[in-house]
Protein backbone atom coordinates (compact mmCIF):
# COMPACT_ATOMS: atom_id res chain seq x y z
CA UNK A 1 0.00 0.00 0.00
CA UNK A 2 1.15 3.13 -0.74
CA UNK A 3 0.28 6.34 1.66
CA UNK A 4 1.46 9.86 1.99
CA UNK A 5 -0.06 11.79 4.82
CA UNK A 6 -4.31 11.32 4.32
CA UNK A 7 -3.44 9.44 0.82
CA UNK A 8 -3.64 5.86 -0.06
CA UNK A 9 -2.87 3.69 -3.56
CA UNK A 10 -3.55 0.01 -2.79
CA UNK A 11 -4.06 -2.66 -5.54
CA UNK A 12 -6.13 -5.44 -5.10
CA UNK A 13 -4.12 -8.83 -4.83
CA UNK A 14 -4.99 -12.55 -5.39
CA UNK A 15 -6.26 -12.68 -1.74
CA UNK A 16 -8.74 -9.81 -1.46
CA UNK A 17 -10.53 -11.09 -4.77
CA UNK A 18 -14.43 -10.85 -4.56
CA UNK A 19 -14.53 -9.85 -1.23
CA UNK A 20 -16.40 -6.42 -0.44
CA UNK A 21 -14.69 -2.97 -0.60
CA UNK A 22 -15.47 -2.23 2.93
CA UNK A 23 -14.37 -5.49 4.39
CA UNK A 24 -10.88 -5.30 2.01
CA UNK A 25 -10.53 -1.75 3.15
CA UNK A 26 -11.14 -2.43 6.93
CA UNK A 27 -8.32 -5.28 6.88
CA UNK A 28 -5.42 -2.80 5.12
CA UNK A 29 -6.49 0.44 6.94
CA UNK A 30 -6.43 -0.90 10.54
CA UNK A 31 -6.69 1.91 12.17
CA UNK A 32 -9.84 2.89 10.16
CA UNK A 33 -13.51 1.10 11.64
CA UNK A 34 -15.70 -0.33 9.07
CA UNK A 35 -18.21 2.57 9.55
CA UNK A 36 -16.10 5.09 9.45
CA UNK A 37 -14.73 3.29 6.04
CA UNK A 38 -18.47 3.19 4.24
CA UNK A 39 -19.01 6.79 5.42
CA UNK A 40 -16.02 7.68 3.45
CA UNK A 41 -16.54 5.32 0.35
CA UNK A 42 -20.48 6.85 1.13
CA UNK A 43 -19.02 10.90 0.24
CA UNK A 44 -16.63 10.05 -2.22
CA UNK A 45 -13.44 10.07 -0.30
CA UNK A 46 -12.48 6.14 -1.70
CA UNK A 47 -13.19 5.39 -5.21
CA UNK A 48 -12.62 2.13 -7.12
CA UNK A 49 -10.73 1.83 -10.30
CA UNK A 50 -11.41 6.19 -10.72
CA UNK A 51 -14.76 5.68 -10.30
CA UNK A 52 -16.98 6.13 -7.42
CA UNK A 53 -18.29 2.55 -5.58
CA UNK A 54 -20.66 1.61 -2.86
CA UNK A 55 -19.48 -0.23 0.35
CA UNK A 56 -20.74 -3.73 -1.12
CA UNK A 57 -18.58 -3.62 -4.35
CA UNK A 58 -17.06 -6.65 -5.06
CA UNK A 59 -13.17 -6.05 -5.54
CA UNK A 60 -11.18 -7.93 -8.48
CA UNK A 61 -7.36 -8.93 -8.38
CA UNK A 62 -6.05 -6.17 -10.21
CA UNK A 63 -8.14 -3.23 -9.27
CA UNK A 64 -6.93 -0.13 -8.29
CA UNK A 65 -8.24 1.75 -4.48
CA UNK A 66 -7.48 5.24 -4.27
CA UNK A 67 -8.48 7.63 -1.17
CA UNK A 68 -8.08 10.76 0.67
CA UNK A 69 -8.95 10.38 4.37
CA UNK A 70 -9.88 13.43 5.68
CA UNK A 71 -8.59 15.11 9.06
CA UNK A 72 -11.70 14.88 11.49
CA UNK A 73 -13.30 18.25 12.15
CA UNK A 74 -13.21 20.13 15.30
CA UNK A 75 -16.79 19.73 17.07
CA UNK A 76 -19.08 22.73 17.39
CA UNK A 77 -19.08 21.83 21.25
CA UNK A 78 -17.34 23.92 23.88
CA UNK A 79 -14.84 22.24 26.14
CA UNK A 80 -15.05 23.20 29.63
CA UNK A 81 -13.34 22.43 32.90
CA UNK A 82 -16.23 20.97 34.99
CA UNK A 83 -15.15 18.05 37.87
CA UNK A 84 -15.50 14.79 36.57
CA UNK A 85 -14.62 11.28 38.63
CA UNK A 86 -12.47 9.46 35.96
CA UNK A 87 -12.44 5.64 36.83
CA UNK A 88 -10.01 4.84 34.13
CA UNK A 89 -8.71 5.78 30.48
CA UNK A 90 -6.22 4.35 27.79
CA UNK A 91 -5.46 5.57 24.55
CA UNK A 92 -9.10 3.87 23.23
CA UNK A 93 -11.67 4.36 26.09
CA UNK A 94 -12.40 6.63 29.18
CA UNK A 95 -14.80 5.38 32.02
CA UNK A 96 -16.03 7.89 34.30
CA UNK A 97 -18.49 8.32 37.43
CA UNK A 98 -20.79 11.24 35.99
CA UNK A 99 -22.07 12.95 38.63
CA UNK A 100 -26.22 13.30 39.44
CA UNK A 101 -27.83 16.50 37.44
CA UNK A 102 -25.39 16.14 34.96
CA UNK A 103 -26.37 15.84 30.98
CA UNK A 104 -24.65 13.31 29.17
CA UNK A 105 -24.35 14.99 25.84
CA UNK A 106 -25.95 18.79 24.78
CA UNK A 107 -28.92 18.43 22.92
CA UNK A 108 -31.78 21.46 21.88
CA UNK A 109 -31.14 24.34 24.76
CA UNK A 110 -28.75 22.14 26.90
CA UNK A 111 -25.42 23.06 25.04
CA UNK A 112 -22.86 23.15 28.19
CA UNK A 113 -22.29 21.99 31.58
CA UNK A 114 -22.36 18.29 29.98
CA UNK A 115 -20.17 15.56 30.22
CA UNK A 116 -19.39 16.09 26.81
CA UNK A 117 -18.59 19.47 27.34
CA UNK A 118 -16.56 17.62 30.51
CA UNK A 119 -14.30 15.02 28.38
CA UNK A 120 -13.68 17.45 25.45
CA UNK A 121 -11.30 19.77 28.22
CA UNK A 122 -10.06 16.68 30.00
CA UNK A 123 -9.40 14.04 26.96
CA UNK A 124 -6.67 15.17 24.72
CA UNK A 125 -6.08 12.30 22.97
CA UNK A 126 -9.63 12.17 21.13
CA UNK A 127 -9.21 10.88 17.92
CA UNK A 128 -12.23 11.42 14.58
CA UNK A 129 -15.04 9.60 16.33
CA UNK A 130 -17.87 9.48 13.22
CA UNK A 131 -15.43 12.23 11.49
CA UNK A 132 -15.52 14.74 14.20
CA UNK A 133 -13.08 15.47 17.22
CA UNK A 134 -15.66 14.21 19.97
CA UNK A 135 -16.27 11.80 22.59
CA UNK A 136 -17.27 8.48 21.73
CA UNK A 137 -21.04 8.23 23.53
CA UNK A 138 -21.97 4.61 23.51
CA UNK A 139 -24.50 4.76 26.10
CA UNK A 140 -26.37 7.43 28.70
CA UNK A 141 -27.70 7.73 31.69
CA UNK A 142 -30.30 10.14 32.82
CA UNK A 143 -29.50 13.68 34.02
CA UNK A 144 -30.72 12.77 37.64
CA UNK A 145 -28.89 8.76 37.38
CA UNK A 146 -25.50 8.88 39.11
CA UNK A 147 -22.51 6.60 38.24
CA UNK A 148 -20.07 4.52 35.97
CA UNK A 149 -19.88 5.31 32.30
CA UNK A 150 -17.73 4.47 29.12
CA UNK A 151 -17.04 6.81 26.45
CA UNK A 152 -15.04 5.94 23.09
CA UNK A 153 -11.58 7.73 21.91
CA UNK A 154 -11.91 6.39 18.56
CA UNK A 155 -13.82 5.54 15.78
CA UNK A 156 -12.96 2.05 15.95
CA UNK A 157 -13.43 1.12 19.69
CA UNK A 158 -16.97 3.51 19.30
CA UNK A 159 -17.90 0.63 16.79
CA UNK A 160 -16.92 -2.17 18.70
CA UNK A 161 -18.77 -0.66 22.11
CA UNK A 162 -22.06 -0.10 20.24
CA UNK A 163 -22.09 -3.51 18.44
CA UNK A 164 -21.98 -4.68 22.30
CA UNK A 165 -24.47 -2.82 23.62
CA UNK A 166 -26.69 -3.61 20.52
CA UNK A 167 -25.55 -7.42 21.04
CA UNK A 168 -26.95 -6.78 24.98
CA UNK A 169 -23.19 -7.44 25.73
CA UNK A 170 -22.44 -5.50 28.56
CA UNK A 171 -23.36 -6.01 32.00
CA UNK A 172 -24.70 -2.94 33.77
CA UNK A 173 -26.03 -3.05 37.33
CA UNK A 174 -28.14 -0.32 39.30
CA UNK A 175 -28.49 0.16 42.73
CA UNK A 176 -31.58 1.80 43.82
CA UNK A 177 -34.40 2.48 46.21
CA UNK A 178 -37.70 2.09 46.02
CA UNK A 179 -41.31 2.39 47.45
CA UNK A 180 -42.66 -0.11 49.77
CA UNK A 181 -41.17 -3.40 50.80
CA UNK A 182 -41.12 -5.41 47.87
CA UNK A 183 -42.31 -8.88 48.71
CA UNK A 184 -39.84 -12.13 47.65
CA UNK A 185 -36.12 -11.78 47.46
CA UNK A 186 -35.18 -11.42 43.92
CA UNK A 187 -37.75 -11.04 40.32
CA UNK A 188 -37.97 -10.15 36.74
CA UNK A 189 -40.16 -7.50 35.01
CA UNK A 190 -40.62 -8.58 31.22
CA UNK A 191 -43.58 -5.49 30.31
CA UNK A 192 -42.87 -4.36 26.68
CA UNK A 193 -42.59 -0.32 26.59
CA UNK A 194 -42.02 2.53 24.93
CA UNK A 195 -43.14 6.45 24.25
CA UNK A 196 -45.72 7.68 26.19
CA UNK A 197 -48.83 8.00 23.86
CA UNK A 198 -49.48 11.78 25.09
CA UNK A 199 -46.68 13.16 27.24
CA UNK A 200 -43.50 13.11 25.37
CA UNK A 201 -41.10 13.51 27.96
CA UNK A 202 -42.32 9.84 29.66
CA UNK A 203 -42.64 6.66 28.67
CA UNK A 204 -45.25 3.82 29.58
CA UNK A 205 -46.48 0.32 29.10
CA UNK A 206 -49.20 2.11 28.09
CA UNK A 207 -47.49 3.21 23.90
CA UNK A 208 -48.28 2.34 20.64
CA UNK A 209 -44.98 1.01 19.82
CA UNK A 210 -43.97 -1.43 22.80
CA UNK A 211 -40.53 -2.99 22.42
CA UNK A 212 -39.51 -5.91 24.58
CA UNK A 213 -38.16 -4.23 27.83
CA UNK A 214 -36.56 -7.00 30.27
CA UNK A 215 -35.27 -5.88 34.43
CA UNK A 216 -34.44 -7.61 37.09
CA UNK A 217 -34.19 -6.92 40.36
CA UNK A 218 -32.79 -8.31 43.92
CA UNK A 219 -33.42 -7.43 47.01
CA UNK A 220 -30.64 -5.92 49.24
CA UNK A 221 -32.17 -4.60 51.88
CA UNK A 222 -35.85 -3.89 53.18
CA UNK A 223 -37.04 -0.88 55.54
CA UNK A 224 -40.03 0.49 56.58
CA UNK A 225 -41.50 1.79 53.29
CA UNK A 226 -38.45 1.44 51.48
CA UNK A 227 -36.45 -1.45 49.57
CA UNK A 228 -32.71 -1.37 48.84
CA UNK A 229 -32.46 -2.72 45.97
CA UNK A 230 -30.03 -4.03 42.97
CA UNK A 231 -31.66 -3.52 39.56
CA UNK A 232 -29.84 -4.94 36.27
CA UNK A 233 -31.52 -3.79 33.15
CA UNK A 234 -31.08 -6.96 30.41
CA UNK A 235 -32.37 -4.17 27.51
CA UNK A 236 -31.89 -0.69 27.06
CA UNK A 237 -34.69 1.33 26.77
CA UNK A 238 -34.90 5.09 28.03
CA UNK A 239 -35.90 5.17 31.81
CA UNK A 240 -36.38 1.46 31.15
CA UNK A 241 -35.71 0.44 35.31
CA UNK A 242 -37.63 3.75 36.49
CA UNK A 243 -40.95 2.44 34.44
CA UNK A 244 -41.19 -1.01 35.06
CA UNK A 245 -40.30 -0.41 39.08
CA UNK A 246 -43.11 2.00 39.14
CA UNK A 247 -45.01 -0.94 37.25
CA UNK A 248 -45.00 -3.29 39.96
CA UNK A 249 -45.73 -0.44 42.39
CA UNK A 250 -42.51 0.39 43.61
CA UNK A 251 -41.29 3.80 42.02
CA UNK A 252 -38.37 4.92 42.84
CA UNK A 253 -37.77 7.18 45.74
CA UNK A 254 -37.56 10.85 44.39
CA UNK A 255 -38.07 10.31 41.13
CA UNK A 256 -40.35 13.23 39.63
CA UNK A 257 -41.70 12.18 36.80
CA UNK A 258 -42.80 8.46 38.16
CA UNK A 259 -43.56 8.83 41.61
CA UNK A 260 -47.04 9.82 42.65
CA UNK A 261 -46.69 12.90 45.18
CA UNK A 262 -48.70 10.65 47.94
CA UNK A 263 -45.64 8.06 48.44
CA UNK A 264 -43.49 10.76 50.23
CA UNK A 265 -46.04 11.96 51.59
CA UNK A 266 -46.37 9.10 54.12
CA UNK A 267 -43.57 9.32 55.20
CA UNK A 268 -43.22 10.74 58.68
CA UNK A 269 -39.69 10.44 59.78
CA UNK A 270 -38.83 14.00 59.30
CA UNK A 271 -34.76 13.52 59.25
CA UNK A 272 -36.13 11.10 56.03
CA UNK A 273 -38.01 12.87 54.35
CA UNK A 274 -35.34 16.18 54.87
CA UNK A 275 -32.79 13.78 53.10
CA UNK A 276 -35.35 12.61 50.29
CA UNK A 277 -35.90 16.73 49.81
CA UNK A 278 -32.26 17.16 49.39
CA UNK A 279 -31.90 14.21 46.87
CA UNK A 280 -33.81 15.96 44.16
CA UNK A 281 -34.01 13.10 42.01
CA UNK A 282 -34.57 9.72 41.66
CA UNK A 283 -32.46 7.43 43.47
CA UNK A 284 -30.71 5.48 41.03
CA UNK A 285 -26.86 4.78 40.68
CA UNK A 286 -25.21 2.81 37.92
CA UNK A 287 -22.72 1.41 39.99
CA UNK A 288 -21.07 -1.74 38.08
CA UNK A 289 -20.51 -1.94 34.24
CA UNK A 290 -18.34 -4.90 32.37
CA UNK A 291 -17.40 -5.23 28.95
CA UNK A 292 -14.80 -6.37 26.66
CA UNK A 293 -12.08 -3.92 25.84
CA UNK A 294 -13.10 -2.68 22.33
CA UNK A 295 -9.91 -3.48 21.11
CA UNK A 296 -7.80 -6.25 23.09
CA UNK A 297 -11.46 -8.20 23.81
CA UNK A 298 -9.73 -8.17 27.57
CA UNK A 299 -12.75 -8.43 30.00
CA UNK A 300 -13.53 -5.09 31.86
CA UNK A 301 -15.31 -4.55 35.39
CA UNK A 302 -15.81 -0.72 36.58
CA UNK A 303 -17.44 -0.32 39.52
CA UNK A 304 -18.45 3.23 41.49
CA UNK A 305 -19.76 4.04 45.10
CA UNK A 306 -22.60 5.13 46.02
CA UNK A 307 -23.21 8.88 46.29
CA UNK A 308 -23.43 10.27 49.45
CA UNK A 309 -27.19 11.74 48.75
CA UNK A 310 -28.36 8.26 48.59
CA UNK A 311 -25.88 7.43 51.39
CA UNK A 312 -27.30 9.76 53.77
CA UNK A 313 -30.74 8.23 53.11
CA UNK A 314 -29.36 4.52 53.65
CA UNK A 315 -27.90 6.17 56.86
CA UNK A 316 -31.35 7.22 58.43
CA UNK A 317 -33.14 3.67 57.07
CA UNK A 318 -30.70 2.09 58.81
CA UNK A 319 -31.31 3.62 61.96
CA UNK A 320 -34.68 3.00 62.35
CA UNK A 321 -35.37 -0.40 60.49
CA UNK A 322 -38.20 -2.06 61.11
Amino acid sequence: MAQSGGEFTLTVERAGHNKRLDLFLAEHLPAQSRAQIQRYIRDGHIVLNAAPAKAKTQVKAGDLITGHLPAPTVSEVIPEELPIPFIYQDEHIVVINKPAGMVVHPAGRVQSGTVVNALLFHVRDLQGVGGVVRPGIVHRLDKGTSGVMVAAKSDRAHEALVNQFKEREVQKTYLALVYGKIEGAEGAITAPMGRHPTDRKRFSLRTRQPKEALTEWLVQERFEGITFVQVSPKTGRTHQIRVHMASINHPLVGDPLYTKTRRFAQIEDSVLRERIEALGRQALHASRIAFRHPITGKTLEFTAPLPADIENILEVLRGTRA
